[in-house]
């Protein structure tokens, strides 16, 4: 008999892994101990070499399917003697080494007790078990345990306190364990009364749904707005008082059923839906029937709906008693963060709704929801927000990052940011864009609690070149504060990196193309980039092709007025005026025209920019409200095209033979101005244009002899792009997509840190190749 220690990392705590070791330790007869430390789950024992081996490869093959194991390894240590097999107190001494486990959504077993009269904790608003419920929105400190999170101030009454110690209930060392009688408080207000009865919350709730009033809703990451889904005046209203006129909201529908009545949903959307993430998922409008939304009021012209299921024991019960659809939509004024305390709910989001209900348990990190799509014809999965259930722990074994600490700042919109700490990769959940103060605020907040939880500092700080973005600035305050370096690297760059390191593809010998475009990025010439195309070969970045620059004009103007996009794009181009003239006043014209007629210090070579012109020249949208409207508007008329007639096409806007390192912008808007005096559709054109940036990624990777080809930036969250690329490409080529992250801006911090990665092997091959010569 042999003393053993086996050591497990990874996803591995906050899932039941302790209990289940002890169910497994006790069918194998074993005696010894099992705890959570800082860097990980250990377990130490005594047994025969047979009988460990067996036990270990057990633990292994049938862990807890919330678990994700990175590594393990079993040895033999110095010898003890146990009486029995227990679970012994968390270890929290020492620098954690942990991957942090996110929250989790209500699952099956404590959703049938929530609705099952005899349950102690049937109508419970915060029932939980070792499989389900908020992790990582209530952690203060590691490992996890229920003293070093947000539940610490709640004392578990006799019967929880039973169930916690009793090894055969599922909610053994369940550190979020409560019921009725231990109860986490929560409390509807409205004007000057409040309500704390239970059942009469739930009545209240719904009856200012049904009279068509907002409700502020506290939930695992902060608080939703919502009503009544298929009022279309409460809706408006909820637009007005959120100063948010057109960006589509998020729909919670009480069950699938109901929700598959009402949208397109194919399995692995339903799968998707009904996961312990529970996310928001893009769904197409069903077009025959009756629709229990008011859909154009929710998201204008785009025939999608951004849909949801109750992921709350509380939604759950709402929604059941409701028996409809609500808007549930972040709360907060658009730009801002979502709110997640309490004071500030009461203050901020009293003229906004009519009630706010919440909770006393604190939220530690505020999240948003996460929102995925599949694409309508390869079913490609997207995401689009990385957030709750998703962050922000990345796993990806086959990328070896360095140990040491470095802190990735990202970028301004959808800002992250990345902690590489002792060789765990972790992305903060979205935080939003940096425009705001409350913002950066929120991202400052979040930087230091991590810098609270992993008990580090990093030893580099890696920013996006631009030096007017919070981040950049952020960054730079760190680096003079702590006294460490700060290394830059630029936009796109950092997306072909975050592309590179998700395939793992850093040390390929082959070359990559890289297929880089989106909407603003500041470029190596001073320049607004996002039509680029990079080739990846021995560790180097070699810029190789780009589409023509047009002048960059009126500041942020620019981005959020699709026809001025229209207007520089086809600057001197035969026909434009006539399609453009129209969209301006007369004192406007004369002014950006001569502005354009001037020699501009500003250039752009945006592809997003370009969705926005064609969007305009296509009649579709000249103002947009919110990023990436207009693009999606055009997607959106594009694949009404494509549903009717096919992926196929017979030509393009772009010429078969190789181009020049300069894709000519010019033109394709001549081609497409010719095709709007020809009288083709503009569903037409639009789905054209899509198919001929296919063509062109074909004919540029031709030229250059490359057979991998990797895609990131914010236009391939275009899910018909990303089909058409797809349909044409994939036979001939090597694809890559995100899969793990989002192709937008979210995805920079990890790419600047798989770029300085790239940068350290590239240095060490040069220093390689000179001491080889000397």
């Amino acid at each position: 008999m042999k003393t053993w220690h086996i050591h497990i990392q990874g996803q591995v705590q906050g899932v039941g892994f302790r209990p289940y070791v002890f169910f497994m330790a006790k069918e194998y007869e074993l005696k010894g101990w099992v705890n959570n430390t800082v860097d990980g789950v250990h377990i130490e024992f005594n047994a025969e070499e047979r009988i460990a081996t067996d036990f270990y490869h057990h633990l292994l093959s049938q862990a807890p399917v919330l678990a994700q194991i990175t590594s393990h390894r079993i040895y033999e240590t110095e010898e003890a003697f146990f009486d029995n097999f227990q679970i012994i107190h968390s270890e929290s001494s020492g620098e954690p080494q942990l991957l942090l486990t996110p929250d989790f959504a209500i699952c099956e077993a404590c959703k049938s007790e929530l609705h099952t009269h005899a349950n102690r904790r049937r109508a419970y608003p915060f029932i939980t078990c070792t499989h389900c419920g908020p992790r990582y929105s209530i952690i203060t400190q590691l490992p996890y345990d229920r003293v070093r999170t947000s539940m610490k101030m709640f004392q578990m009454c006799e019967d929880c306190q039973t169930e916690y110690t009793n090894p055969s209930d599922r909610r053994y060392y369940a550190q979020t364990n409560s019921c009725p009688a231990c109860s986490i408080q929560w409390c509807l207000s409205m004007d000057s009364r409040a309500i704390h009865h239970p059942s009469e919350i739930i009545r209240e709730v719904v009856r200012l749904w049904k009279t068509g009033d907002i409700v502020a809703i506290k939930g695992i990451g902060g608080y939703l707005l919502t009503c009544d889904a298929g009022n279309e005046k409460a809706i408006q209203q909820l637009r007005k008082r959120k100063h948010r006129p057109s960006k589509p909201f998020a729909v919670m529908f009480p069950e699938l059923s109901s929700l598959t009545d009402t949208l397109e949903c194919r399995q692995r959307e339903k799968e998707e839906l009904c996961s312990h993430v529970s996310p928001i998922v893009l769904l197409d409008m069903k077009t025959t029937g009756d629709s229990a939304i008011a859909s154009e009021a929710i998201a204008p012209a785009l025939g999608q709906i951004g849909a949801m299921l109750p992921y709350t024991p509380l939604y759950e019960l709402l929604l059941a008693e409701f028996a409809k659809p609500i808007i549930a939509t972040s709360a907060n004024i658009s730009h801002s963060p979502i709110i997640f305390q309490d004071k500030k709910a009461m203050v901020e989001l009293s003229p906004i709704a009519e009630a706010i209900l919440s909770n006393d348990r604190e939220i530690v990190a505020p999240q948003d929801d996460s929102v995925v799509k599949y694409t309508p014809f390869s079913g490609q999965k997207i995401i689009i927000r990385r957030s709750r259930g998703l962050a922000p722990t990345y796993i990806n074994q086959e990328l070896k990052l360095p140990a040491q600490s470095i802190l990735a700042m990202g970028a301004m919109l959808k800002s992250t940011f990345s902690f590489l700490h002792q060789g765990n990769t972790y992305i903060s959940q979205y935080v939003g864009d940096l425009e705001q103060y409350d913002t950066q605020l929120a991202y400052r907040n979040s930087i230091q609690h991590f810098f609270k939880l992993f008990r580090a500092k990093p030893a580099i700080i890696l920013t996006d070149k631009h030096p007017a973005y919070p981040s950049t600035h952020y960054g730079e305050d760190l680096s003079a504060d702590l006294g460490i370096a700060l290394k830059a690297t630029q936009h796109h760059l950092a997306h072909f990196g975050a592309i590179l390191g998700e395939h793992h593809l850093l040390h390929t010998k082959e070359a990559i193309l890289g297929v880089i475009w989106d909407g603003t990025g500041l470029g190596d010439d001073g320049h607004i980039w996002g039509g680029e195309f990079f080739k990846y070969q021995g560790y180097d970045f070699l810029p190789c092709h780009s589409f023509d620059y047009f002048d960059f004009i009126l500041g942020d103007k620019m981005p959020k007025e699709p026809r001025i996009s229209a207007l520089s794009a086809c600057w001197d181009v035969r026909g434009a005026e006539e399609v453009l003239v129209d969209k301006f006043s007369k004192t406007e014209w004369q002014i950006y025209t001569q502005l354009l007629a001037k020699e501009n210090p500003l250039q752009t070579s945006s592809l997003g920019r370009i969705f926005d012109a064609v969007a305009s020249l296509l009649g579709i949208l000249d103002k947009q409200t919110f990023e990436g409207e207009a693009a999606m508007r055009l997607e959106a008329v594009a694949s009404q095209y494509v549903k009717q007639n096919g992926l196929d096409f017979s030509s393009s806007y772009f010429r078969e033979e190789a181009q020049d390192s300069r894709i000519p912008t010019k033109s394709l808007m001549t081609h497409i101005i010719l095709d709007i005096k020809k009288g083709k559709s503009t569903a037409f054109i639009a789905a054209k244009f899509h198919f001929s940036l296919v063509k062109l990624i074909k004919i540029i990777a031709n030229h250059l002899q490359i057979k991998k080809i990797a895609f990131s930036g914010g236009v391939f969250q275009n899910g018909l792009l990303v089909d058409l690329i797809l349909h044409h490409l994939r036979s001939d080529f090597d694809l890559y997509f995100h899969q793990q992250l989002s192709p937008n801006d979210e995805n920079i911090s990890f790419g600047q840190l798989v770029c300085y990665q790239i940068e350290q092997h590239q240095k060490s091959v040069t220093y390689n190749m000179v001491e080889s010569k000397g």
